[in-house]
């Protein structure tokens, strides 16, 4: 396959003279260097247009549909559907739509190139040549021989990891350099460290627990392998729970003022296309606190405390098939109406797998949503890195005791998940209480 000169993105094969166009792995954000392809949404032989959806990828920060770089035909797919290959791998061919062949090149085709040299041969493969290891696997790492010098600049590119895992490491008394790295460069990924815990030598850690099948055999199951998103989940919260000393604080809050406004508003925000809901009345409460109370926007870093300038509020949405967590940028910054734009704009995306990358990056402090399936209140864990997440359990119409009577109010609990490495009780007590405040005294000029 050798270039086009006048077209450096595309290629032409010298057997086939076609031009075609490379379909790369995309680099979803600065700090991710793999993704998985979760599903090939046209199949070898499908005309696509330039822009058309063609295949699902899932990565750390976020799941996406990713569209065809050219119009033609897709005529070879190199990466399986739950493959993960590097950022900038080819994982496709698109063939011109005139001239493509559709199926997949024959072996009488190959034979035809020209056998490889002697010294072709005999030379080792190149770093581009090895396979990718899945995240899983983990390599032992092989001394360097006197014939394969170590090039420079390898060990700083497998130092270059995110935060996240020189944080584990320095938790944990591991030199990275001690780790292959699966990831671009020899990058260390989180499935590389957490991999390294699990299957440390005996002594070095505590063995791990006997395994014990969760079916025998013969037992009437289905067994059915977890997806991308869903391990990710797993692995993301297990870390959070090792990472973090969690405790939770929960407060009642009477809705009656904000049910009051949101009753009174409700109609002319749906004339300008705007959905007011007490998310949006919370996610302004919590704001303002959050900038009173800056230890709960702040992140930890080895021995430093990180206060974040930017309050960017991460609101959970449930999906069919796990759970993602858009970013409302400078949320303290936006007035009611702008909250519950960007509110039902990201939730709308992310079902609809149109996150970007920068879409679910940056968040400072999470709110999750329980309460929309009916739950009074959950125990949430923490997004890492942050130090706090709040939970909202049902908002629902309950008998209450106000100066010696019984009466009927709207009602609701919030649950405040915290890091009681940083945040102590008092704080994040005084933070909950000025968002009960906010929220029992909702200022109407806000609305």
């Amino acid at each position: 396959m050798t270039r086009n000169p006048s077209n450096p993105t595309n290629l032409i094969d010298p057997i086939n003279p076609v031009m075609s166009t490379p379909v790369l792995m995309p680099q979803m954000g600065e700090s991710i260097a793999e993704g998985t392809v979760v599903r090939w949404i046209k199949k070898v032989g499908d005309h696509v247009d330039r822009d058309e959806p063609l295949f699902e990828i899932s990565t750390d920060k976020v799941d996406a549909e990713i569209p065809s770089p050219a119009a033609g035909v897709l005529s070879e797919i190199r990466v399986r559907e739950g493959e993960t290959v590097a950022v900038n791998s080819v994982v496709a061919t698109i063939g011109d739509s005139v001239n493509a062949a559709v199926d997949p090149p024959s072996p009488s085709a190959s034979a035809r190139q020209a056998p490889p040299s002697a010294s072709a041969r005999q030379a080792p493969p190149s770093a581009s040549a090895r396979p990718v290891q899945p995240d899983h696997q983990v390599q032992p790492v092989e001394p360097s021989q006197p014939d394969q010098p170590v090039q420079p600049g390898e060990d700083t590119r497998r130092a270059r990891s995110s935060p996240l895992v020189r944080r584990i490491a320095k938790e944990h008394q591991i030199d990275i350099g001690t780790i292959a790295g699966s990831g671009i460069g020899g990058r260390v990924t989180k499935q590389d460290i957490l991999g390294f815990l699990e299957h440390r030598p005996a002594g070095a850690a505590k063995a791990p627990a006997q395994y014990i099948p969760a079916f025998r055999p013969g037992e009437p199951v289905e067994v059915v392998p977890m997806g991308v998103m869903r391990k990710k989940i797993a692995e993301h919260m297990v870390l959070s729970r090792r990472t973090s000393a969690h405790v939770h604080s929960v407060f009642e809050v009477n809705f009656s003022r904000v049910a009051h406004l949101r009753e009174q508003k409700k109609a002319a925000y749906e004339r300008d296309g705007v959905k007011l809901t007490f998310l949006s009345f919370i996610a302004k409460a919590v704001a303002g606190a959050l900038r009173a109370f800056p230890v709960l926007n702040s992140s930890l870093d080895g021995d430093n405390i990180v206060y974040k300038k930017d309050i960017n509020i991460g609101v959970a949405v449930a999906l069919d098939w796990g759970l993602i967590v858009p970013v409302l940028k400078k949320a303290d910054e936006q007035n009611l109406v702008g909250l519950s734009r960007a509110i039902a704009d990201v939730a709308a995306r992310a079902r609809a797998k149109q996150l970007k990358p920068e879409d679910v990056q940056g968040g400072t402090f999470t709110i999750t949503n329980p309460g929309t399936f009916g739950a009074q209140f959950g125990m949430p864990i923490i997004n890492q890195p942050q130090v706090a997440i709040l939970g909202i359990g049902a908002i629902e119409k309950r008998a209450v005791v106000f100066d010696d009577a019984i009466g009927i109010r709207p009602m609701g609990y919030l649950t405040l998940g915290y890091d009681h490495r940083l945040v102590d009780g008092a704080i994040a007590d005084q933070f909950l209480s000025q968002v009960k405040d906010t929220l029992e005294k909702f200022d109407a000029a806000w609305v």
